[in-house]
């Protein structure tokens, strides 16, 4: 496996060997390499990356706490399921936060924020695959909340998309072509004339679209 996409909210350099061993088999998950019910052997890992059990063991414990992987008896740890319930739930909980975090976000981001935000759209509109297009929907999605200020509600955004682009890699990957997003580009008008409530009714209609 060779994934380097997923923001990392832990930078604590002695965490440094868990934190790449988590962010690589979360993306296996998320793409899809490594299946629901699939044993993640300690011993496995621990030789593929040249670190000690402890290490990766912190490492699955993250993956357990972002609902990737879980522990089972007699099994020890093994990726999670992705069920209907789960999509279905994962859904509610994006349509109740994101819009949320978006109404403190808007009226506070800076200039150089919303030229980011645009520039990841533009990222988006170009994307060649669907690898491409998930990421920088994503970095979409979290930069236009970069301004409200609450690090625990953006963390939980995070892991939530996280989980979902798992749905989007199992069920759409393999047929998705490029497309624009027109919901995008009325998010970033809403966030120019700093309608926070706009933006955050048009995101809330942008998820409940999503399958």
């Amino acid at each position: 496996m060779t994934v380097n996409l997923v923001t990392v909210f832990v930078t604590d350099p002695q965490d440094s060997k868990s934190d790449h061993i988590s962010r690589t088999l979360s993306m296996g998950i998320v793409r899809g390499e490594l299946q629901p019910g699939e044993k993640l052997r300690q011993d496995h890992i621990a030789r593929k990356f040249g670190v000690s059990h402890v290490t990766v063991r912190e490492a699955l414990l993250r993956l357990a706490a972002h609902g990737l992987a879980r522990s089972l008896p007699r099994r020890g740890m093994c990726v999670s399921p992705l069920d209907r319930n789960t999509i279905d739930e994962l859904r509610v909980m994006r349509q109740a936060l994101e819009p949320a975090a978006l109404l403190h976000s808007v009226p506070k981001l800076t200039a150089a924020q919303i030229a980011e935000v645009q520039d990841i759209h533009a990222q988006c509109e170009a994307s060649a695959t669907a690898f491409e297009w998930e990421e920088t929907n994503r970095r979409f999605h979290m930069a236009i909340i970069a301004g409200c200020g609450m690090p625990r509600l953006t963390e939980e955004i995070h892991n939530l998309q996280l989980l979902y682009a798992r749905h989007f890699f199992a069920r759409h990957a393999d047929r998705w072509k490029p497309r624009s997003d027109p919901d995008h580009g009325a998010i970033i008008a809403a966030i120019h004339d700093r309608d926070a409530v706009r933006a955050g009714t048009i995101m809330r209609r942008h998820l409940s679209r999503q399958a």
